[in-house]
């Protein structure tokens, strides 16, 4: 019998996806439990319903994504610290402060965790910094440390 499950059922599939079962297991269990219902018409077209606007809602973040990664690629932030003898900053510049910067500069939140340092900031000078804004999309800039 094929089914469609509602919910996740750990020996089968995920959520909204379409399964081949034996009548027994489905009558028995799913059906019961409400984790799945039978594959009519209604149900698939739910299903593919789904599938368009989840399609259609990655494509708009995928685009809002590119758009801040053009925004952000080649840009220059330029941070402030206190430092000792030999230009040594006291503690370290982090994402954190990047992200803060770049918020303030552009308008628009960055998520500190997003903001891959390839080593610690710990003297003046550029640094490239490299965004993930989305899977598959990257920007890259200079953060400048300055006096």
């Amino acid at each position: 019998m094929k089914v469609v499950l509602k919910k996740d059922v750990k020996s089968i599939g995920k959520k909204d996806e379409m399964h081949e079962v034996s009548d027994g297991y489905a009558r028995n269990y799913l059906l019961p439990r409400g984790l799945a219902v039978e594959a009519d018409a209604t149900a698939l077209n739910e299903v593919k319903a789904k599938a368009a606007a989840n399609e259609h809602h990655a494509a708009e973040e995928l685009a809002k994504a590119k758009e801040l990664a053009a925004k952000l690629n080649g840009q220059i932030v330029s941070l402030k610290a206190k430092a000792g003898k030999g230009g040594r900053l006291f503690g370290s510049v982090t994402s954190k402060d990047i992200a803060e910067a770049l918020t303030e500069k552009l308008g628009e939140p960055i998520d500190k965790r997003k903001i891959v340092l390839d080593s610690e900031i710990k003297n003046f000078g550029s640094y490239p910094v490299e965004i993930k804004v989305y899977p598959k999309v990257t920007a890259k800039l200079t953060v400048k440390v300055e006096e």
